[in-house]
């Protein structure tokens, strides 16, 4: 799993004074981690564009104005409903003993699946799955090969390996599949 470094200033305008800080070309955000103090905190558009629009997931070098550091992961993001553009997002500290929950995206490797050129077609139906391990432990996604699907063939979480994590989904779900 990649880390990316991302410098945040510590807020001290809270609620009603978040628009001004949108207005200045930054979002505000809250860290929190179990037995701290959450910190009101605002980056700039582009340091949070680099989280929020991938398809791995990263675990992030949070460098504070204060001269402090902290690990965390992106937990979640708020999106303006007109504009699509993301108003607010919290980061989850992690504790290096301490099991964690998290989306994970899958990404499908193998090129165009054996049912699609036979006629069928591809239905993608989970797009991130939910794990649960410890932060070193932290798939940055997972692969599925679709290459040898044929039609009415599916891949379900029941036939993922993952190492050192446990798969929070029903294991019943269907991934992927070719509908024909």
């Amino acid at each position: 799993m990649s880390e990316v470094v991302v410098k945040a200033e510590i807020r001290q305008s809270t609620k009603k004074h978040a628009k001004y800080t949108r207005w200045n070309g930054m979002v505000p955000g809250v860290y929190y981690s179990r037995g701290e103090e959450n910190i009101n905190i605002q980056v700039p558009v582009p340091a949070l564009h680099q989280l929020v629009f991938t398809s791995e997931a990263h675990v992030i070098d949070l460098q504070l104005t204060d001269g402090s550091s902290r690990k965390a992961i992106l937990k979640d993001v708020q999106y303006d409903p007109v504009s699509d553009q993301p108003v607010h997002f919290d980061l989850q500290g992690l504790k290096e003993n301490e099991k964690l929950s998290i989306e994970v995206p899958i990404v499908l490797t193998g090129g165009i699946p054996k049912g699609v050129r036979d006629g069928g077609m591809l239905q993608h139906f989970i797009h991130k799955l939910k794990v649960s391990c410890l932060p070193k432990d932290i798939p940055a996604k997972v692969e599925i090969n679709v290459a040898e699907l044929g039609i009415n063939d599916f891949v379900h979480v029941s036939a993922l390996q993952l190492s050192n994590v446990t798969i929070v989904e029903s294991l019943g779900s269907a991934i992927v599949g070719v509908m024909p």
